[in-house]
């Protein structure tokens, strides 16, 4: 027998270039370079100091609640909420400080209206067996009016007596480094961990990627799926109370249509809509990327109109990538 024939039951080792496709954030992070690179070069503002600590602040906002999205999505779900409770948040905790309430018991109760629609949007998706857009949906429209109740249509910009140590948490900086970043990181690293090193983490991916099979299992699917409904809804509280504290005035305006900023960063990242895959990694790709694009039409010069035509135009050919690495990963 002729040893260089090989056997017909030997698998084959795929090459290194199929490996390298099989990373699921591989061509996000390669679009990414690409436009950082070619914004350097193409316009010497970009790379400035300046510019880059606004970048990363403005990424920041959504990056937190695209953290929050990526548990939903991964068990399946939407949340079409997000930017109405990030709004609501917002006004609701400035209105608080605005009457002279202090920031320990204002951001508090800020998060547990924002944890309160999350459950709201969890129990009609796992108790009345809604399918997640349309409580989602109503949650948008609630928490907007909401927003709109609170304020009577008018700017808070008074935060009352800790006004000043309220904006150093969205406005100030840490060795130069801006707080809203830090926070974003810091809450990256322990939704990684999470997902990554925990038993809870296994389960949101095995609730996406198989929901018969994990209640087979004995897993607790209706528990699971509005712990991260919740998640999602404190997420979007978060940002709202640091972008609040940030803009030093808000309005019940706020973060109107971010929902879908939110979803496009999961998206782009490699998130799969379909829930079971995608990693946080991944969602700092997509997050990242979406403030590069718009800041790099800004310094451009194009109309902030056509920023949506962009978006959309990354998000086809993110998805198309991510169709076109399976099909190589199945080869």
């Amino acid at each position: 027998m002729n040893p260089e024939v090989a056997s017909p039951d030997r698998k084959v080792r795929p090459s290194t270039w199929s490996r390298i496709l099989a990373i699921r954030e591989v061509g996000s992070l390669a679009a990414l370079i690409a436009m950082l690179l070619v914004l350097t070069v193409a316009i010497p503002q970009f790379g400035q100091w300046g510019n880059l600590v606004n970048i990363t602040r403005n990424f920041s906002f959504v990056g937190i609640v695209a953290l929050g999205m990526t548990l939903v999505i991964l068990t399946g779900g939407i949340d079409l909420s997000v930017g109405s409770v990030w709004g609501m948040t917002a006004v609701l905790t400035a209105s608080l400080m605005s009457q002279g309430w202090l920031i320990a018991p204002a951001i508090p109760v800020g998060l547990l209206a924002a944890a309160a629609v999350g459950l709201f949007n969890g129990l009609c998706v796992t108790r009345l067996n809604m399918s997640p857009f349309v409580p989602t949906l109503a949650s948008l429209s609630i928490a907007r009016s909401l927003a709109l109740i609170i304020t009577h249509g008018r700017p808070i910009s008074n935060f009352g007596p800790q006004k000043q140590a309220f904006y150093w948490i969205g406005g100030g900086d840490i060795g130069g480094v801006p707080n809203p970043f830090i926070l974003f990181v810091l809450l990256a690293i322990i939704f990684w961990i999470v997902l990554s090193r925990t038993v809870w983490g296994r389960r949101v991916y095995a609730v996406g990627g198989n929901e018969k099979a994990a209640r087979l299992t004995g897993l607790n699917v209706r528990r699971l799926k509005v712990s991260v409904y919740i998640i999602s809804a404190l997420c979007a509280g978060i940002a709202g109370i640091v972008q609040a504290s940030y803009l030093s005035s808000v309005t019940a305006s706020l973060a109107t249509g971010q929902e879908l900023s939110v979803i496009a960063a999961t998206v782009i990242g490699g998130v799969n809509l379909s829930g079971g895959e995608g990693t946080i990694f991944g969602v700092l790709i997509g997050t990242v990327m979406l403030e590069v694009l718009r800041n790099g039409l800004l310094l451009f010069g194009i109309d902030p109109y056509w920023q949506g035509v962009f978006v959309g135009a990354i998000i086809v050919i993110a998805v198309s990538l991510d169709r076109f690495r399976k099909s190589v990963g199945r080869d």
